[in-house]
């Protein structure tokens, strides 16, 4: 793992809101494998191919959000469009279904988006100090 330019702020061991369970929070044993591992699985299998991904943290991080928020987007052009382009082509019910499936996956991704800039921050240095 590359070292960090600048000396860490805040505490370690904590995490901030937002902070996806599958990654230990920053500053405990192995929390970067936990990490890449979850970054890893947000995008796709080819991206496990590239040398620099693998040997550099902070910039997956930085394809996982670029992935991440593609899809986010795509998911809202999805959801603000599916009714008009396929009208007449699904039954109600398909139709419901696909904007069940749309609000879920964006959901989904704006969480995933949310830990992502989190562990990118974290990876880099940066540590959470929570307020009381």
């Amino acid at each position: 793992m590359p070292a960090v330019d600048r000396p860490p702020t805040g505490r370690d061991g904590t995490a901030p809101p937002g902070w996806p369970e599958e990654v230990r929070p920053p500053g405990v044993p192995d929390w970067e494998r936990t990490a890449v591992a979850w970054l890893y699985d947000l995008v796709p299998p080819e991206y496990r191919s590239h040398e620099v991904l693998r040997r550099y943290p902070v910039l997956l991080a930085r394809f996982a959000g670029d992935h991440v928020t593609a899809g986010l987007e795509a998911a809202r052009a999805g959801w603000r469009t599916v009714r008009v382009e396929l009208a007449g082509e699904l039954p109600p019910e398909a139709m419901e279904a696909a904007m069940t499936a749309y609000e879920r996956e964006g959901t989904r991704l704006a969480a995933a988006a949310k830990g992502v800039a989190l562990v990118g921050a974290a990876l880099r240095g940066e540590r959470w100090n929570p307020k009381l």
